[in-house]
């Protein structure tokens, strides 16, 4: 399954979510994922490891335009030469000259930040900058609502082609997803299994146990029906492979409308508008 960005840019459906994965193991795990089949790897500057990751690309002999790297500005980098510097640094870690996509991390430094509209909009004047120099082929945003992207469009001259936000059965955000697909941006799922927590739903092991599948199977083709591009994390080969070779099942309607509508659980905390919990 293939997802076709807004500017023709494509993108694969599954992503492998680098976020904690290599601690401890390192380039290893890049390099697991590299041989279970992922090509598509995705980061940010605030995950400290675009160095670990472009050593194991590097020394994986995958041909570049095999792969699809995405980072992300951090928020405590936003600004428009901070974005410039920051963009600098990531490609160098990286050792490419290019990136497929690069976001926005989140839109607000702090929940009170007053600032936050010309940040954003002055980081974003930098990506676009990038994008039209060829340095980046596809740009967007990270955990961006609604109102959030409306004031990055009062002055954008180029549309915004992502958005990662936390997305899993359980918590949907079904407004920000609407508003989004409403304004052709593709949405990624980050957290596609609620940290883990969703797996342990009792409603979620008797589903999967019908279809005879894995919960995290479940939860992910849940996710694809849905059209969402899906960043799953793992650092074993076992589940990294099982997160990527979903079996092409179609889960009826009246399931996918039962497991659209569980009450909220599984949700990181994480709001760009107030403090974590």
């Amino acid at each position: 399954m293939i997802f076709t960005l807004n500017n023709g840019v494509t993108l694969p459906a599954i992503g492998f979510g680098t976020y904690l994965a290599t601690d401890g193991n390192g380039e290893q795990t890049i390099i697991d994922a590299l041989e279970v089949g992922y090509r598509y790897f995705d980061t940010a500057s605030f995950y400290h490891n675009e160095e670990e990751i472009g050593h194991a690309l590097r020394k994986a002999g995958i041909p570049r335009e095999e792969l699809f790297l995405s980072s992300k500005v951090w928020k405590t980098q936003m600004g428009y030469e901070e974005t410039k510097k920051a963009f600098q640094e990531s490609l160098e870690k990286l050792g490419t000259e290019y990136l497929d996509m690069y976001l926005i991390h989140w839109p607000k430094e702090t929940a009170q930040d007053p600032e936050w509209k010309k940040k954003i909009q002055d980081t974003w004047r930098a990506m676009e900058e990038f994008y039209e120099a060829g340095k980046v082929r596809a740009i967007g945003l990270s955990n961006f609502l609604p109102h959030h992207i409306m004031a990055l469009k009062e002055t954008a001259k180029v549309q915004p082609m992502v958005n990662q936000l936390e997305l899993h059965v359980g918590y949907m955000q079904e407004y920000a997803l609407a508003y989004c697909k409403e304004n052709d941006i593709v949405v990624q799922a980050w957290s596609p299994l609620g940290r883990r927590r969703m797996l342990e739903d009792a409603n979620v092991i008797r589903m999967a146990t019908d279809y005879q599948v894995t919960p995290a199977m479940l939860l992910l083709r849940y996710l694809m029906q849905r059209e969402l591009v899906v960043i799953p994390k793992a650092s074993s080969k076992e589940r990294m492979k099982e997160n990527l070779e979903i079996p092409e099942f179609v889960i009826s309607p009246e399931d996918m409308a039962f497991l659209s509508c569980i009450p909220q659980q599984g949700w990181s905390g994480e709001h760009p508008d107030f403090d974590k919990k």
